[in-house]
């Protein structure tokens, strides 16, 4: 067994991880999870260079609670790590692997990560974090890391025979709604919904002799294409309508229509913006586009990133160069966001022009619906209409 320190100036260094270096400590399933799915696409991305043989189709991310024993355990099949990779990846904080393996594998590889202290986002919710893991490499020994959350570590051998990583963490007692299933649902819910490779959560489950019973059957969570990653044509209305449930389960109505943006230059943007149906002022959600970085869900209260008359929006946004940052107020400042915002605004803008023209008397009768919202209306005409 080898015992150490970990690379860090202070030993204050956990405590302010702890509680301060996310402003919200959910997101630390965000991270967990981000890794995973890193993890498993570099593995992929191995053997499409042909460096690794074996089976890369089908594989899943899983992920379990012991409500008994508060502990979460996330599981992947991914590139694993050997002990060196260890010792240089977790013991030495703030040094990521992604953009390393990015600078190797950058036209190949679709990797999240440039977390570098998301690992240890997972100490904000955890009095003990044990890694088991087995690198992909031939002759690799499996080794077991564990912390307290304190400098202190260690590192031994471990036993397991499939490549992969499994983190088990110990919840402390004021973060115990992480063994509850509702909370961990709501959470994948809201950050894992369409990341690119599936997760497994408990099993499916049938309606049997007047009650619900588990399958053999992994319930997996999210939707690993989702629509605007897919090229428009290849859909059709009704499968955007269909998004659009999916993305606002409660809504009854049909949007007006949907606006399916593509842009690779200056940046990478893609996303689906839809105009929805408003009966009254009662019904005007404003703030309600998902912000995304490569399918990994970053806020939907981002302020600025379309301007107010296009407020009343809904839809997603995907792009590399929103940072997943720890500061929301940092994000609505950033300069890429500021930049993507104006590439909307012109995307939307070249949309409504052109059904304007096309199809003036259905896009009159849509967005005459708008009229009662002066400034809405009134951004609708200057930028859009007069161009026409």
């Amino acid at each position: 067994m080898q015992k150490g320190s970990i690379g860090v100036s202070t030993e204050n260094i956990f405590p302010i991880i702890k509680k301060f270096l996310y402003s919200e400590h959910e997101i630390f399933l965000r991270e967990l999870i981000s890794n995973a799915i890193d993890a498993t696409n570099k593995l992929k991305t191995l053997a499409s260079h042909g460096e690794y043989k074996g089976d890369v189709e089908n594989l899943k991310i899983n992920l379990s609670i012991d409500k008994e024993n508060n502990t979460l355990t996330v599981s992947d099949s991914g590139i694993g790590m050997t002990e060196e990779e260890v010792d240089k990846y977790i013991n030495q904080i703030a040094f990521s692997g992604a953009g390393e393996f990015l600078e190797k594998y950058k036209d190949n590889a679709n990797i999240i990560g440039h977390f570098g202290l998301g690992f240890y986002s997972l100490f904000m919710v955890s009095k003990k974090v044990e890694l088991t893991t087995l690198s992909y490499k031939e002759g690799s020994k499996a080794v077991k890391w564990s912390c307290d959350g304190s400098p202190e570590f260690t590192l031994e051998d471990a036993e397991k025979t499939t490549v992969g990583t499994t983190i088990v963490l110990f919840l402390d007692d004021e973060n115990k709604e992480y063994a509850e299933e509702t909370r961990i649902n709501e959470l994948l819910t809201k950050y894992c919904k369409f990341l690119p490779v599936e997760i497994a959560f408990g099993k499916e489950k049938e309606w049997k002799d007047g009650k619900y019973e588990e399958t053999d059957k992994d319930h997996i969570v999210n939707n690993t294409r989702p629509l605007w990653i897919r090229k428009p044509s290849e859909l059709k209305e009704e499968d955007y309508n269909g998004f659009y449930k999916e993305l606002y389960p409660a809504s009854f109505d049909e949007p007006l229509f949907n606006i399916h943006m593509n842009i690779d230059y200056p940046f990478n943007l893609t996303g689906i913006l839809y105009f929805p149906k408003i009966k009254n002022n009662f019904e005007v959600q404003k703030n309600k586009i998902q912000l995304y970085c490569n399918q990994v869900f970053v806020t939907d209260q981002v302020e600025g990133i379309v301007p107010d008359y296009l407020t009343l929006l809904h839809g997603v946004i995907d792009s590399p160069d929103i940072p997943l940052n720890v500061s929301r107020s940092y994000l609505q400042g950033d300069p890429n966001v500021k930049k993507i915002s104006s590439h909307i605004t012109k995307k939307v803008a070249d949309r409504l022009q052109e059904l304007f023209k096309n199809q003036r008397p259905e896009f009159e009768k849509k967005m005459g619906r708008f009229k009662d919202f002066h400034s809405v209306w009134n951004g609708f005409r200057r930028k859009i209409l007069r161009k026409s």
